[in-house]
């Protein structure tokens, strides 16, 4: 599977759209096999979904979301996670396929 995970100083950024960098980590199986660090794309509208299918992901692990970039994601058929506490990138995903990622409340402030 493949995840993307918006950061800021090296841990999940509450603002999705407003990220320094996206950890785009790759998993086998049950381990994760690779992590790449990428900037964002300008945030517009539609662009940050478009680019993360593109790249291949089939779950975000974030913060908070609009409901409109959620919306975005879903139609594209990837899984969104709201909520996830602020951890590093391989924290959460280990969490994730271990299903002991612990979400609160979508934390989006739009």
């Amino acid at each position: 599977m493949r995840f993307a995970i918006p950061l800021a100083n090296g841990l999940l950024c509450n603002h999705f759209g407003h990220c320094e960098l996206f950890a785009i980590v790759e998993t086998d199986g049950n381990r994760i096999k690779e992590k790449k660090l990428l900037p964002p794309p300008p945030h517009e509208p539609g662009v940050i979904p478009r680019w993360l299918k593109e790249l291949g992901v089939e779950v975000v692990i974030a913060g908070g979301m609009g409901a409109r970039a959620m919306g975005m994601f879903q139609q594209m058929g990837i899984e969104v996670i709201t909520g996830a506490p602020i951890e590093t990138p391989e924290s959460l995903v280990e969490n994730y396929m271990n299903r002991t990622l612990e979400v609160g409340p979508n934390v989006c402030d739009h």
